[in-house]
């Protein structure tokens, strides 16, 4: 696995989580980070991702498309809805709860979390023949992690974990990105004859978790089923960023 992808995975990941023991990161502009995220990821799993997948292989690559979709239905029952952002609905987030039913299980959202993370790490490997596509499909999951990473961190902090365990969890999770890489790497060394095929059912399967997540994150509406102009212009931004880095 080359060191800049490693490097690229893991970096941002750690220091936006351990920012949130310096900066408080409010809760509309953690949103506003996961609706340029969520945009970027839909606008390239569209426009590129999916059509990359399609031009070499049968009508059944959809299936797997459909699995990765399912699969993130189902971390979502363990993540209670992390990667998206959905624990920032808590007031005061960065501040210790007081009120013991507040505090939280987190072997399922670590769990959760890292499959997740593991899973979209997978296609970055150095066999991944595109290489301008390879780096606009990494610069997607590092815009989407950052705010996985300050919900998380602000989650620990909520439920008054020590510091060195929440930055231990967090380490863990920044390693599962990098981990998904070097697994999916010697997995395509192994299959040498079918590497291609292996490959774009690894991509189809993050394909159908991209649709997942970005669908969730664009069309959560306020309590008032009501999109507000910020978002829509990062939604905006974040699917022209997608596209200029695709032409």
């Amino acid at each position: 696995m080359n060191l800049i992808v490693f490097l690229a995975l893991f970096l941002p990941v750690v220091l936006s989580g351990i920012s949130v023991f310096f900066f408080k990161t409010g809760e509309k502009t953690l949103k506003l980070i996961l609706a340029f995220g969520g945009a970027f990821l839909l606008s390239l799993s569209f426009t590129e991702l999916i059509p990359e997948i399609y031009s070499s292989e049968s009508e059944q690559i959809g299936l797997f498309i459909m699995l990765g979709f399912f699969i993130q239905l189902l971390l979502d029952f363990l993540t209670k809805g992390v990667e998206h952002g959905h624990h920032s609905h808590h007031k005061r987030l960065n501040e210790p709860c007081r009120n013991a039913h507040e505090h939280i299980s987190f072997s399922g959202i670590m769990i959760g979390i890292c499959i997740h993370s593991f899973l979209e790490g997978m296609p970055l490997s150095s066999n991944f023949q595109n290489i301008e596509l390879k780096n606009t499909l990494l610069t997607g999951i590092i815009i989407h992690n950052i705010p996985i990473s300050i919900v998380l961190v602000s989650l620990f902090i909520h439920t008054g974990l020590k510091k060195s365990s929440a930055i231990i969890l967090l380490i863990f999770f920044a390693l599962s990105a990098p981990l998904g890489t070097l697994t999916s790497y010697y997995l395509g060394e192994g299959l040498a004859e079918n590497m291609s095929h292996f490959f774009n059912i690894v991509l189809a399967i993050v394909v159908g978790i991209f649709l997942h997540i970005s669908t969730t994150i664009l069309f959560e509406t306020d309590e008032h089923h009501r999109f507000n102009l910020y978002k829509i212009f990062a939604i905006i931004l974040g699917a022209g960023m997608a596209l200029l880095g695709l032409c």
